[in-house]
């Protein structure tokens, strides 16, 4: 019967495979969009990895909090066409305690009367201090103090990155957060303050464990930073040759280079959802001792809530790693743009620094003598606060009040969740839609205790040649481009997939989103890319003469 036609040409493919997936991705919007308007079809966009679930209670909590603190705003100012006063510290938790009696039915009243308890029980809080800092942070009428992160919020969300990062080790010590803008920008941050505190130079030699989400498949090639980078391949496949998306000795022995000078690891890994395993983890923290000690580690590890028992490289490895943490998938809250940037107060960072040459130090004294009158014992992490606002605005530094307030209020959700009710309920829904997509594909879902599900790499090549042998990969190879089967995706069935290949993965592999469509779109999704094959495998046998 042939392949059906598509407008997209062979050159406009190989034209656009050479732009990042995202980017790709508008062009596939485009084509889908039409199809929408053009026919019955629904514009399925599995593209992104914006979660279409919310955590309710804790921003139930955070606007019940806003209630209170509009009140404390009115007492020392009568309100006056919209114009009031600021909280007020004295006697503020006996008043706050009054409010929650008052509204002791009101949705978020039992998180917020937990959290208060919490902050007074567990780490001793000063009740005024830390019903002042809420009242102040839900109104955001100061500046942030200190920038890092604030004082009473700090510790919460510390023992949310202990259990949620370290699996509840708490033996591992403290760890130093720097609150921002979500997970983008904790990657330009330490980026840019490594290079500012001449950790890293143009040219310098990174590794890039892969596939992983595309920023760090293009931020070292960028005019700025121009590494050499050593891609670390997750090459591990099964004895029935599945990928396990897991990183062989041969490929973790690349690390054994000093020259080295950075991992870069997301964890699990984006696309192919698998965290690390701990033979993985144990291979790179002897590789760290032994050979490479210097190795300093910088890992993104958003999807770890969806892994139970989950260990961050932070948790392994505290002394050489950074950890990036984001609230956004796991709390359905990108648009908050809320995450965390945790570093060991005893690290590899500050020790380097400490080791530059005299001139080097005496640059770097130079650059933070606006923010302190003792710059060499600066930590990292507090230059890289610095280096967030351009040192000379470090006064203005920091992640705003009501951001933190509700990051607070998701990693206190988490902590007083002992039966773990969310987490399971979130893990359900992921596992059950990629079930829905697999039973629909010629090949049996892998099991795997170690794949969050939240997105799903399918490769094509690797189905094309089990389900239908060598001799049609082959052909299929020669005739189509790898991107072929998005562009009739998008224009015969509106849907949007993303290519695998952009990723660091598979050239000839799909990346599936679980997270942000209506659960029975994966069943239609893994139906129309089975009909798809067909399509080839019809037009192969049409021009080979095979049966």
């Amino acid at each position: 019967m042939g392949l059906s036609y598509i407008k997209t040409t062979v050159a406009e493919q190989r034209a656009l495979q050479k732009l990042s997936p995202f980017e790709l991705k508008n062009t596939l919007i485009s084509l889908a969009q039409d199809t929408a308007q053009k026919s019955i079809e629904i514009m399925l966009n599995a593209g992104r990895g914006n979660p279409n679930w919310t955590a309710s209670i804790p921003r139930e909590a955070y606007f019940l909090l806003g209630q209170f603190g509009i009140t404390e705003c009115r007492r020392n100012i009568a309100e006056d066409h919209g114009f009031a006063g600021v909280p007020e510290k004295s006697g503020i938790a006996d008043r706050f305690k009054s409010f929650l009696a008052l509204h002791k039915n009101a949705p978020g009243a039992s998180l917020l009367q937990q959290a208060y308890l919490y902050g007074i029980e567990v780490h001793k809080f000063k009740e005024d201090d830390f019903v002042f800092e809420l009242a102040e942070s839900i109104i955001g009428n100061e500046y942030p103090v200190p920038g890092r992160m604030l004082a009473h919020m700090e510790p919460i969300v510390h023992d949310y990155i202990i259990q949620e990062m370290c699996n509840g080790q708490k033996e591992l010590g403290k760890f130093d957060l720097f609150a921002v803008e979500g997970g983008t920008a904790a990657m330009c941050y330490i980026f840019d303050s490594l290079m500012q505190n001449k950790l890293l130079k143009h040219g310098s030699r990174i590794a890039l464990m892969v596939p992983t989400f595309t920023p760090y498949l293009e931020i070292p090639e960028l005019e700025r930073y121009q590494f050499e980078v050593v891609y670390i391949n997750a090459t591990g496949k099964t004895k029935e040759d599945r990928h396990t998306w897991q990183y062989p000795d041969e490929e973790l022995d690349k690390l054994k280079d000093p020259q080295i000078k950075v991992l870069f690891c997301v964890n699990p890994s984006n696309p192919p959802s698998r965290a690390l395993e701990p033979s993985v983890m144990d291979r790179l923290a002897k590789i760290v001792k032994k050979d490479n000690p210097n190795l300093m580690i910088v890992t993104d590890d958003v999807y770890g809530t969806f892994v139970n028992d989950f260990h961050s490289l932070l948790s392994k490895i505290p002394f050489n790693t950074i950890c990036v943490y984001s609230f956004s998938k796991y709390f359905g809250c990108t648009g908050w743009r809320l995450g965390v940037i945790a570093i060991h107060e005893k690290n590899i960072f500050d020790k380097q620094i400490a080791e530059l040459p005299a001139t080097a130090r005496k640059d770097l004294g130079k650059r933070y003598s606006s923010t302190t009158l003792h710059p060499e014992k600066m930590k990292f992490i507090d230059r890289m606060v610095a280096d967030s606002r351009q040192v000379a605005l470090n006064h203005t530094a920091g992640l705003s009040l009501p951001q933190q307030t509700q990051m607070t209020l998701f990693s206190l959700f988490a902590l007083l969740d002992k039966e773990n009710k969310y987490k399971q309920l979130a893990q359900a829904l992921i596992h059950k839609r990629l079930k829905l997509l697999w039973d629909k594909l010629e090949q049996p879902q892998m099991q795997d205790p170690l794949n969050t599900g939240y997105y799903s790499e399918i490769d094509i090549a690797n189905w094309a040649s089990k389900v239908y042998g060598d001799d049609f990969l082959k052909w299929l190879q020669k005739k189509m481009q790898p991107t072929d089967i998005l562009f009739r995706l998008a224009e015969k069935t509106a849907i949007v997939l993303l290519n695998g290949g952009g990723f660091g993965g598979p050239e000839w592999s799909v990346r599936v989103s679980l997270a942000n469509l209506p659960t029975d779109a994966y069943t239609l999704i893994g139906e129309n890319l089975t009909e798809i094959m067909h399509e080839y495998v019809d037009a192969y046998k049409e021009e080979t003469g095979k049966k």
